[in-house]
């Protein structure tokens, strides 16, 4: 087996034994945190329709989100954490995409 494909397979034992229980050493676990919704909507001047249109998102969820009846799962907080920060590079990469 090549140095690579050892390497491969000792993270991939690693990580089984991380999520079976085992020991943590050497991971890290990054979770995006919740953002404030409608906070970073209002931000932005945008009515939910209007935002959930610009940033690919269902309306349903963003009414959700807002009214606290459902939490994004992890990708979502991942994009609204983005959008929080920088809404123009998001814009810019959806319009890059569906050029």
């Amino acid at each position: 087996m090549t140095k690579a494909g050892s390497r491969i397979l000792e993270g991939v034992r690693q990580a089984r034994s991380f999520v079976r229980g085992g020991d943590a050493t050497g991971f890290a676990v990054h979770a995006a945190p919740d953002t404030d919704v409608r906070a970073v909507r209002a931000k932005l001047g945008l009515s939910q329709e209007a935002f959930a249109a610009r940033f690919g998102l269902n309306i349903a969820a963003v009414r959700e989100w807002e009214q606290q009846r459902r939490r994004p799962e992890q990708a979502a907080r991942v994009l609204l954490l983005v959008i929080a920060h920088n809404p123009g590079a998001v814009s810019a990469a959806l319009a890059a995409a569906s050029s």
